[in-house]
């Protein structure tokens, strides 16, 4: 718990900035982008239980977001390969900054704020190069550029702080792209995906990869569990009907776990995994696949526990006792062995659900 000078110093700071908390909508746990059945697009707050705390209309499609860990603020970052994204104030629906990536850069679609709000990191496409970069934005003053640096690989796609730290981890999927030729990957026979661990100040810490078999096996959503695991998904790029693990661990030895497939026709994700996600306590793990129509948990000894049937399942948060999801008709919450349907909503929700 924090102290109550901290607490009676952040009301102060807050009260100073003017700035709203996410209590003023509705304390939603969730973000999550998604389009009307006559397609507009949203973005969305969603409590535990699924149902929508606010909407507020987008301009296009949004691919995932980041909330601002203080304010009710949320930077969306449209679908990859883009190049804004939105700055909101989800009090007021207002847009605070459209946020342009520089010349001869492509947002990634994701992002993350520092430990303490102040600044946020994007992914990015330094495509002339064909390199990753992180971009490093001042959230207190106006999200102006503040500089970047390399994300440790190419084609960086989801990015995640350690816990209680600004260590950052980049999910470098190793596929080149290439606005010329919008999203066709230019670089399969030789691509090398990697997830670095890269220090706030931009130093690359380490890279862990999946040696030759798993090459085509492209990195690109993580979640990191509380004491530093990271777990991450991938989206083979090899020829189809090839059975590889999808899902797998970065223990906090550095030792790489990969996670079986279920053996059942519950989960069958044609070499694509949408999203993953820790439960809170970090002892077990859910992946999704749009695909394959399906979710799959595992503990974190590897062992299979469920697999489920929903039909364009893709989000993925971490819930008190269980996870939630989001899916074809709704929201649904995912106990092991157990779906239990939340709320239906009439909407096509996009790739992921953030923590707020």
């Amino acid at each position: 718990m924090p102290s109550r000078r901290r607490f009676l110093s952040g009301l102060a700071a807050a009260s100073l900035m003017g700035q709203t908390t996410w209590a003023a909508v509705g304390t939603p746990r969730l973000l999550s982008c998604g389009a009307t059945t006559d397609g507009k697009f949203l973005l969305c707050g969603l409590k535990e239980n699924g149902e929508i705390a606010f909407s507020i209309p987008l301009p296009a499609r949004g691919h995932a977001g980041a909330a601002h860990p203080d304010r009710a603020q949320a930077v969306v970052f449209a679908r990859r390969p883009g190049r804004f994204a939105l700055v909101i104030d989800c009090a007021s629906g207002r847009l605070l900054k459209t946020l342009q990536a520089p010349a001869g850069r492509h947002f990634y679609g994701h992002g993350v704020f520092s430990l303490d709000g102040s600044r946020l990191f994007t992914t990015e496409n330094a495509y002339d190069a064909g390199a990753g970069i992180v971009g490093v934005w001042d959230a207190r003053s106006g999200y102006r550029r503040l500089g970047e640096f390399s994300s440790g690989g190419i084609g960086p796609h989801e990015i995640r702080r350690m816990p209680n730290s600004d260590a950052l981890v980049v999910a470098n999927g190793g596929i080149e792209t290439h606005p010329d030729t919008g999203r066709v990957k230019l670089n399969i026979p030789t691509m090398q995906p990697n997830l670095a661990y890269v220090s706030a100040a931009g130093e690359i810490v380490t890279r862990h990869s999946l040696g030759s078999t798993m090459r085509k096996n492209s990195i690109r959503h993580i979640d990191i569990s509380p004491n530093g695991t990271v777990v991450f998904g991938m989206q083979w790029q090899g020829q189809k009907g090839t059975k590889l693990p999808l899902v797998g661990m970065v223990n906090p030895d550095k030792s790489i776990t990969l996670l079986p497939m279920p053996a059942t026709t519950g989960f069958s994700p044609d070499g694509y995994i949408g999203s993953v996600a820790f439960s809170r306590d970090g002892t077990r793990i859910c992946a999704s696949s749009p695909r394959g129509n399906g979710v799959a948990v595992w503990n974190t000894t590897g062992e299979v526990i469920a697999a489920h049937r929903l039909l364009d399942v893709c989000g993925i948060a971490a819930m008190d006792q269980d996870f939630i999801v989001t899916h074809r008709e709704g929201a649904s919450s995912i106990s092991d062995l157990k779906v239990r349907n939340l709320k239906r909503h009439d909407l096509m929700w996009d790739n992921h659900l953030v923590n707020v």
